[in-house]
């Protein structure tokens, strides 16, 4: 279900149910030409512009009370460039459906996050990412980018044409224009083999750097007040391809990760101190399970019970100490944490504001469910993962400004002084925007 559904007072609500806006207009332009029109007389009107994606983002990033742009005319393939290793998307088309599509081609993206109701244009501009030791964010596979920026023109970029804005647009936070379409690198499809299985918390980090150089994509859940993770191990395949069954499936992916976990969070919700001796049932209801498939398939998993998360990404080599301090402040405060903190590794990329931008990075990510008081666990997180040189993800909760991020991002400067070239009236403003970029 996609969570840009208006209620009926022509509120925009976002998926975690942190963010509502009242938007002055609504425009869902089917073409890049009424785009820019609606673009140009927004201006003409005073009013500000924002693109929203599918409101996967826990932050206000995609909050506005001028004109709220919809993409779902603006979706679909409009390019298969077989010889060159790409495909040239509309900016609304959902990466699930970009996936089946590409799959259907014998096609398929080298890396992605574990959830794909987000739009390509909303993941990218926001820094989504999976888990990878050699391949980075979804950001980092784009090719070229196609944007309408302030004045109603469109610019297309890559590292040939306008790099500068290339540079900085593959992660553009929605501040440099709206995107219209986007050129990603893509592969013949191939096979992942997933395996799964639990680990003891002090084992992961003991063996991180092993685990971590062996495997393509390694990632883990540690269960807070447990000493015990599930990981997770994908790794390039010849065969036979080998998929969960369905049975299996529903049973271990639905049941267990959606059906059972909801339970236990409205009994964790309900009486918090029975959250420990849940978490202990948790972390052991997941057994070993081993399986090959094409890549959609092994990166991505439903998503349904609705939760709040903030992730930072810190330099590879901290993870180790970040999480010993997580476990210790989680041992000493009393927090009863219900959620799995998620843990995954991305290579050092060349995107400006990419929270991999220049560094090797790990990613810790903690969740608290929709509607339990989280700040107390996410403020005593955040002194964490800042006293490591931490940057947030921008699309997830986080209370850091423009004077702390200019700190952590050694080109900051380069992406506000292009924001001041592309957008000088600030027509692609909002609050959260005037936080994290500054007036």
């Amino acid at each position: 279900m996609s969570s840009t559904a208006s209620g009926k007072n022509g509120t925009w609500r976002n998926w975690g149910g942190t963010v509502a806006a009242r938007p002055a207009r609504e425009v869902a332009p089917a073409s890049v030409e009424e785009l820019a029109a609606a673009i140009r007389r927004a201006a003409e009107d005073g009013l500000k512009v924002k693109a929203v994606g599918s409101g996967h983002s826990f932050t206000s990033i995609a909050a506005t009370d001028g004109v709220l742009v919809r993409p779902q005319l603006l979706t679909g393939i409009r390019h298969i460039d077989r010889e060159a290793g790409t495909v040239t998307v509309e900016a609304g088309t959902p990466l699930k459906r970009l996936n089946v599509a590409l799959a259907r081609e014998g096609l398929s993206l080298a890396n992605m996050g574990d959830i794909m109701e987000q739009t390509v244009s909303g993941a990218t501009s926001t820094g989504t990412h999976g888990t990878g030791r050699d391949s980075a964010s979804i950001a980092a596979q784009i090719k070229a980018l196609e944007l309408v920026t302030a004045d109603g023109s469109v610019l297309t970029c890559s590292e040939k044409e306008n790099p500068e804005v290339f540079a900085a647009a593959r992660i553009g936070l929605g501040a440099l224009g709206v995107v219209t379409a986007i050129t990603f690198a893509v592969e013949p499809i191939f096979l992942l083999t997933a395996r799964e299985e639990p680990m003891p918390f002090a084992r992961v980090l003991a063996e991180f750097d092993e685990l971590w150089t062996e495997n393509e994509h390694f990632e883990f859940y540690w269960f807070p007040h447990t000493g015990s993770t599930n990981t997770k191990r994908n790794n390039r395949s010849a065969g036979p391809e080998k998929p969960v069954g369905q049975l299996a499936g529903w049973f271990e992916d639905e049941l267990l990760s959606n059906g059972v976990f909801q339970v236990a969070q409205w009994v964790g919700r309900a009486v918090p101190a029975t959250i420990p001796a849940i978490a202990q049932v948790s972390s052991k209801a997941l057994s070993a399970r081993t399986y090959t498939d094409i890549p959609y398939k092994v990166f991505t998993s439903p998503r349904r019970v609705r939760f709040v998360e903030m992730e930072y990404a810190v330099p590879r080599e901290a993870v180790v100490e970040t999480l010993r301090e997580l476990k210790a402040m989680v041992e000493r405060s009393g927090l009863r944490v219900s959620f799995p903190v998620e843990v995954r590794t991305a290579p050092s990329d060349d995107i400006t504001l990419s929270t991999a931008s220049g560094r090797d990075s790990a990613y810790i990510a903690v969740h608290m469910v929709k509607g339990t008081p989280f700040q107390r666990y996410f403020t005593s997180a955040e002194r964490i993962f800042t006293a490591h040189e931490g940057r947030p993800h921008w699309g997830k909760i986080h209370t850091r400004d423009a004077e702390y991020l200019a700190g952590v991002y050694p080109r900051f400067e380069e992406f506000t002084a292009l924001r001041d070239r592309l957008d000088p009236d600030r027509l692609f403003q909002n609050d959260y925007l005037r936080r994290v970029l500054g007036a």
